[in-house]
């Protein structure tokens, strides 16, 4: 494992940065009509969650960085909720559903790694 020198080193940040690309890819594909709908909704969360763990590893205090973390998280909840709903209202296929539950489970892994890694780092 490499130095972590900056926020675009780390993994969760860059598994967020390719979750906020998928979702711009799936979104492109939203009905017109969903323009300041949907998809400006999950674009949003989408671009919070990489937001949120840069802001955090900006910080000073370990507390502060692990606030911003559960913000991630709680975006990430955000899309994985907008991209069951475009599911089902047939605006994506399984397919891309599914590759969209895959990389925000993966996520999910990630940042509850690097959460738990700070908060014991900080115990010691």
């Amino acid at each position: 494992m490499g130095e972590i020198r900056s926020y675009r080193d780390l993994v969760a940040w860059q598994k967020a940065i390719h979750l906020c690309k998928l979702v711009y890819r799936i979104s492109s594909e939203f009905p017109d009509r969903e323009r300041f709908g949907l998809t400006a909704q999950i674009r949003r969360a989408a671009v919070s969650i990489p937001s949120n763990i840069a802001e955090g590893y900006g910080r000073r205090r370990t507390q502060d960085y692990l606030r911003f973390l559960d913000v991630a998280r709680g975006s990430l909840c955000e899309v994985e909720t907008q991209a069951v709903l475009a599911h089902e209202l047939e605006m994506i296929g399984v397919e891309l559903a599914r590759e969209v539950d895959l990389a925000a489970t993966e996520l999910h892994r990630v940042l509850f790694g690097l959460s738990e890694s700070i908060r014991n780092s900080s115990e010691k």
